[in-house]
């Protein structure tokens, strides 16, 4: 009787155990930190971006990253997709409660200098030495705005040139007119347009960066150097106040007061606005280099073969070179301080996944310029990407203001440049911008 009741335990045993290990096999029944069929330890992966839009570039970052969790079952990606114009702000509200995701769109220069003061991020630099090859092939100069001493902080997903003139061929030859290159041909080709009720340049400013990123980074540059700026910036010999900077204001007012934009232009988006200029509604439009690939996904053909593109003209008597175009390297992805263990690998794949040459090659080709070394196949982008392509090859590149100045002192002059166009004192907003940025130095 005992023998029986021993074999009867012994089987129980043996059935709870197959039971228990069944039960192993089950993903819903693994713990965190448990490892997949593949032997990988299993990690939760949050990212945030801004590739929302419906153009080609935004369609490939999602589809790299949809690509990576096919590939990576031992990572649940949590992926929040945020609409750009407002992205920062979300992205600077989670900083502020040091609540950062483990993976973000970031921008170079003041962005990674205020993240990497509040001890937000962690460099990548492990990851760019792991794979020689990939750091060497960015152009030079491209982690400049990622870097803090010896730490770098992103690789660069694209190259953004903010201060594209764009012109609609046929209008222009329809009115005797040839793309502007001095500050006397813009303004007669204001008067001439405007004579002809034709809207000329297309401004969209609802989100107040345009107007100082696309228009007044570069043309303050014309009429007060890259020196002075940089100067001004960093508050040493220079200021806001200072007859230059004035006199920069004064020629983007006196583009306003000829009547150079559409009526209502603070109350759309950019994105607008490239559909203004794209339906033949404005001869002219000062954007930047992200417009190619949304241009790319919404214009028609025949619009795209209107289109050709220039850099800013020049102003009698500036400071600045005239054959240059404001801009930065584009965003890159970022990562919050607190990643380690398996989930910083996961964070590392995931990050060279959008950034490297494969991606690279595929962002170029979706009509999105890159800083990296990449033979461009002119038949897989529309012809005005390529002529940009080519322009932004032939000149230099100068700052963008809010690439540079600090946040609050960039949400001054942009707020200070939307006055400015609706009748605001040049003299008063140039007084605001420079109190700012003293505020800030004490």
């Amino acid at each position: 009787m005992n023998k029986k009741l021993s074999i009867v335990a012994t089987s129980l045993v043996t059935a709870s155990l197959v039971l228990a290990a069944c039960g192993n096999n089950n993903e819903a029944g693994k713990a965190p930190g448990s490892s997949d069929d593949s032997g990988k330890e299993k990690v939760t992966l949050s990212i945030w971006h801004n590739y929302t839009g419906d153009d080609q570039r935004a369609q490939t970052m999602r589809s790299i990253i949809e690509q990576y969790q096919k590939d990576h079952p031992e990572v649940e990606l949590d992926v929040q997709a945020i609409p750009p114009d407002g992205y920062r702000t979300r992205l600077k509200t989670v900083a502020a409660a040091n609540e950062m995701p483990d993976l973000f769109v970031m921008w170079p220069g003041v962005m990674t200098k205020e993240f990497q003061a509040g001890n937000l991020l962690q460099p990548v630099n492990e990851l760019l030495d792991s794979k020689p090859e990939w750091k060497e092939g960015f152009l030079p100069g491209s982690f400049d705005g990622f870097t803090i001493g010896q730490d770098i902080f992103s690789a660069p997903i694209a190259l953004s040139p903010t201060s594209i003139l764009f012109y609609n061929k046929s209008i222009l030859e329809a009115n005797g007119l040839q793309p502007p290159k001095t500050w006397d041909d813009l303004m007669n080709a204001v008067s001439v347009l405007k004579e002809k009720k034709i809207t000329p340049i297309s401004l969209g400013n609802k989100a107040a960066w345009l107007a100082q990123s696309s228009i007044f980074s570069s043309l303050a540059d014309r009429v007060t150097g890259t020196e002075w700026f940089l100067k001004a910036a960093a508050q040493d010999g220079a200021k806001f106040t200072d007859p230059e900077f004035v006199q920069s204001l004064a020629y983007l007012q006196e583009l306003g007061n000829a009547g150079a934009f559409q009526e209502g232009f603070n109350s759309i988006d950019n994105t607008q606005m490239e559909q203004y200029f794209a339906q033949g509604k404005s001869a002219m439009m000062i954007d930047g280099g992200w417009a190619l690939t949304n241009l790319a996904a919404s214009a028609s053909k025949e619009a795209l073969d209107q289109m050709g593109a220039t850099v800013l003209p020049s102003i009698p008597g500036g400071k600045g070179d005239p054959n240059t175009i404001s801009g930065v390297v584009g965003t890159g992805i970022g990562m919050s301080a607190k990643v380690d263990g398996a989930k910083k690998q996961a964070a590392y794949d995931l990050m060279f996944a959008m950034a490297g040459p494969d991606a690279q090659k595929r962002v170029l080709e979706s009509n999105q310029l890159v800083s990296y070394k990449v033979d461009l196949d002119k038949s897989k982008v529309t012809p005005i990407f390529a002529e940009v392509y080519e322009l932004v090859n032939s000149v230099t590149r100068t700052p963008v203001y809010d690439g540079v100045l600090s946040s609050a002192v960039a949400d001054e002059l942009n707020n200070g440049l939307q006055e400015l166009l609706m009748g605001g004192k040049p003299e008063a907003i140039a007084k605001k911008v420079q109190a700012a940025i003293e505020k800030e130095s004490k």
